[in-house]
């Protein structure tokens, strides 16, 4: 019989000592939080959930009804626990400390509550992001400067993707495990181990939309890609692109590829449109734990030092001898 996400989370614990008990139960706990707006996501126009929701986030997007209330399911279900100090959202103008009414731990989440809502209303994949850190031993009172740890600090990380199946992605530094939710039995179940990434990939994920703004690196690396057998690169390129970021991840932790997301010309002053803490960060593990590479053009995303809560950054993640040379190209320009 295949093995629950508690009981995989309890070996880790117990038989690895790899994780706390307090992680573990946190853990289950976003888990559950998962559920609950997978069944709002099925729903759809059934529950209400689908349009705008008239407002703006912190980063000036429109939000959803669902980015909404992803955000407060997550919310609600992580904070009185008693295993976190502080959530931090994509969705949050700023942090949001655990009430005192509650019991405090000694864990940080962060999270994009629904990454790809763009998606939402055509019925594609779209999914939750979340980060786990520690937060720091002197620190008495949890503030936002706690939350500006780089991405190797990182003690649990994962993603739920809510399409044909509803698939949790989880790594707590010891390789990524993949578990699908059995609606019958109402827990996920452990369907994929030691996830690994080919090194090598004829597939590449990108919004080609945006190819006049590019810099040169990047239309380089892609038009070698587009050149094909008869090109330097001597092989035949496939291009996808969901703009639903967890669901193109999955696909490349499935099957190797390479996915960029990288500065361009539209907006100069700002590094990349993703977030690093809440997509970058936790996406780049789980990608290094499957074997794979991740960075920012120039250097690895997991070593940069944040110095914002939503600071953004440009990304470019998968197999590892495709990230490779595009980062060669960029330190070479």
């Amino acid at each position: 019989m295949a093995a629950s996400l508690s009981r995989y989370l309890v070996e880790q614990q117990r038989a690895r000592n790899h994780i706390p008990p307090e992680l573990r139960l946190l853990l289950e706990v976003v888990a559950r939080a998962c559920k609950r707006i997978s069944h709002a996501v099925n729903k759809g126009a059934l529950g209400g959930v689908l349009g705008s929701a008239h407002s703006e986030n912190v980063q000036g997007e429109v939000q959803k009804k669902l980015d909404i209330i992803a955000n407060e399911v997550l919310i609600e279900a992580n904070e009185w626990g008693g295993y976190l100090a502080a959530m931090a959202s994509e969705e949050m103008d700023s942090i949001y400390v655990v009430p005192n009414r509650y019991p405090k731990g000694e864990y940080l989440l962060l999270f994009d509550p629904l990454d790809g809502s763009s998606n939402i209303d055509v019925n594609v994949s779209i999914g939750t992001i979340f980060s786990v850190l520690k937060k720091p031993e002197h620190s008495q009172k949890v503030s936002e400067a706690d939350f500006l740890q780089p991405g190797h600090a990182q003690v649990a990380a994962g993603y739920c993707v809510y399409g044909p199946q509803t698939t949790l992605v989880l790594t707590v530094g010891d390789g990524v495990a993949i578990f699908t939710l059995d609606r019958e039995q109402g827990s996920f179940v452990l369907t994929q181990e030691n996830v690994r990434i080919p090194e090598d990939t004829r597939e590449f994920a990108i919004n080609m939309s945006n190819m006049r703004h590019w810099d040169k690196p990047v239309a380089n690396y892609i038009a070698e890609c587009l050149a094909g057998r008869e090109g330097p690169r001597g092989k035949d390129f496939n291009m996808r692109w969901i703009a639903s970021m967890v669901a193109d991840v999955h696909r490349l932790l499935t099957r190797g590829g390479v996915f960029l997301y990288p500065w361009d010309k539209r907006e100069p002053e700002k590094p990349g449109k993703l977030r690093l803490m809440y997509e970058a960060n936790p996406m780049s593990w789980l990608i290094e734990q499957a074997g794979g590479m991740a960075t920012d053009g120039r250097e690895r995303i997991l070593d940069i030092q944040p110095t914002q809560l939503h600071q953004r950054v440009s990304v470019c993640l998968g197999s590892k001898n495709e990230v490779a040379r595009v980062t060669a190209m960029h330190q070479a320009a």
